[in-house]
């Protein structure tokens, strides 16, 4: 398995759509550092797949990660990330407290995505449109990141499950799926 080590006081934001591995990803980390949105989700509504408790799930993992970050404890955030304002926000909380960042891109495939799907439980399957959409929002957060923040290092990974990304150590290729 691959293992990526940003510093003992990063802020690691995981890049990317549902179904790309970026669960197995936070794996890697030891559960105390990995802030996830659906187990946030869990915690406030009983049920990680609860889209209506996003709001709330949200506002208790932001408390959760200022708390960390003000400790400058390593955190990983593990949820899509695609969209620049949500980046923007998490990189402005590290900042506040002086911890870096590092942008985690996933680029697996779309069609991976939507077959990974298929094995989730019914109240974790995203619909192919939205992963579709969360896939084309990654790449499009990819190309962006260098002009997010010049504080932010951004680095591309394959899922460690992937063994095939041997061929494309960079993992740009998926991208342009």
């Amino acid at each position: 398995m691959t293992s990526l080590s940003p510093g003992l006081d990063s802020l690691v934001c995981l890049i990317g759509a549902a179904g790309v591995g970026k669960s197995t990803w936070a794996s890697t980390w030891p559960d105390t550092q990995v802030l996830e949105l659906d187990r946030f989700r869990a915690l406030v509504s009983d049920d990680a797949g609860c889209q209506e408790a996003t709001d709330d799930a949200v506002f208790a993992l932001q408390a959760v990660l200022e708390a960390r970050l003000a400790r400058r404890k390593m955190t990983v955030v593990n949820a899509t990330n695609c969209e620049q304002a949500i980046r923007a926000n998490l990189i402005a909380t590290a900042r506040r407290h002086g911890v870096p960042t590092v942008a985690l891109v996933i680029p697996t495939p779309a069609y991976v995505c939507v077959e990974r799907q298929e094995g989730r439980p019914a109240n974790r399957r995203v619909p192919e449109p939205v992963v579709l959409a969360q896939h084309t929002a990654m790449a499009t957060a990819f190309s962006g990141l260098p002009g997010d923040d010049p504080d932010v290092r951004c680095t591309v990974h394959g899922s460690p499950e992937d063994e095939d990304q041997e061929d494309d150590p960079e993992g740009r290729a998926d991208l342009e799926e």
